[in-house]
């Protein structure tokens, strides 16, 4: 049977996966902010703090980021469900989301717009428009966050645009620690603000969960001792049941996404996942979209024989920036050469998260 909305989440990643749609954790109880202050005795005038029972300055986020004007504010969100939909514009730069009791079940942000889902006047919201949170700010943190997206295919079997963003970044400098990513198509969306804007995105110590193209954008993305998990469908007869990566790299950006250090693992059947395929949006007919694997253990969920596919037969893998890089797993086995390949010592000795970020070094930052 399919899973209620609730159940999605709960499931999603295993058994204790989202305790904040249930009860909060005692120690939330009697102190929602943690070691972080609160609206009493606030970290720095900056601070605001979120607490969906009314202890802190507002119940939701939307409202804190609304007051959160200018640049360099501090989110503090208590531990809770928060359903709604989030946008923190280009002006609100530098600011700081932490979830507060230092473990991202605990503060999930959600909602179920799909890219097919009618608005309220008139047309659909379009893949862009699905996402739960919308960060366009240079500069965005956030520490210990669920962002989810719990629309169900099987609940709108009518709407055909099943595109789903738990998350859109398009911000230079946004950097994502300790957090989730809960969806089924299009789950994380690591983009850029326009074509000629080389936005830098670091995710570490992330969780990243979905189907099709679940990490998929043209951002400069390196993601570090992340862990991405392909889900099962009982929906399709046949395998590919999807794509963990779907770059859409703009071709003059020297950098696409990195994955080092990693694993990916699947609910589904072995070698029932491609482990990516090339985006080469309409609006980018020239992408070259670029991946690297490396130092990265892949599980026998993904086709070890055939791993890249096309998205569209004008723009084949092949022809476009995709290479590995030490490897492990069932599903990093070089079986057919001429579909894995690889790096050579020299090569990736520069596929490093210093070489992609530059004087950018989030991993230093407390």
């Amino acid at each position: 049977m399919p899973l209620s909305r609730r159940g999605f989440l709960t499931a999603s990643a295993g058994a204790a996966a989202a305790p904040a749609l249930a009860s909060a954790p005692a120690h939330a109880r009697t102190r929602p902010f943690g070691r972080y202050g609160s609206p009493a005795r606030r970290l720095t005038p900056g601070t605001l703090y979120v607490d969906p029972h009314g202890r802190g300055d507002f119940t939701s986020v939307r409202a804190a980021v609304t007051a959160a004007t200018g640049s360099g504010r501090t989110l503090v969100i208590a531990p809770g469900s928060y359903r709604e939909t989030v946008a923190v514009d280009a002006g609100r730069t530098e600011m700081t989301w932490i979830g507060a009791s230092e473990n991202p079940r605990d503060v999930v942000i959600v909602y179920d717009n799909a890219a097919g889902t009618p608005k309220p006047g008139g047309g659909t919201y379009g893949t862009s428009g699905s996402a739960t949170t919308t960060v366009q700010a240079d500069g965005f943190t956030a520490r210990w966050i669920t962002f989810a997206n719990d629309w169900l295919r099987a609940d709108h079997p009518d709407i055909s645009g099943t595109q789903a963003v738990a998350l859109k970044a398009q911000g230079d400098r946004s950097a994502f620690l300790h957090c989730r990513f809960l969806g089924h198509q299009d789950t994380l969306y690591a983009d850029s603000t326009a074509l000629g804007v080389f936005a830098r995105q670091y995710y570490a110590h992330c969780y990243a969960e979905g189907d099709v193209d679940f990490v998929f954008g043209r951002a400069a993305a390196v993601y570090e001792h992340c862990h991405f998990r392909a889900l099962n469908r009982t929906d399709l007869a046949a395998a590919p049941y999807g794509f963990v990566f779907a770059p859409s790299t703009a071709a003059a950006n020297p950098r696409g996404y990195l994955v080092t250090r990693s694993r990916v693992t699947s609910e589904a059947p072995d070698a029932s996942y491609k482990l990516a395929r090339p985006w080469v949006p309409g609006s980018d007919p020239t992408a070259r979209p670029m991946l690297t694997v490396r130092d990265t253990w892949l599980g026998p969920g993904i086709d070890a024989a055939a791993p890249y596919t096309n998205m569209s037969a004008a723009h084949p893998w092949q022809d476009q920036r995709f290479a590995e890089y030490r490897d492990t797993g069932p599903g990093a086995a070089v079986t057919v050469p001429e579909n894995r390949p690889q790096l050579t010592d020299e090569q990736a000795a520069s596929a490093t998260r210093a070489d992609w970020l530059g004087d950018w070094t989030p991993w230093k930052e407390g």
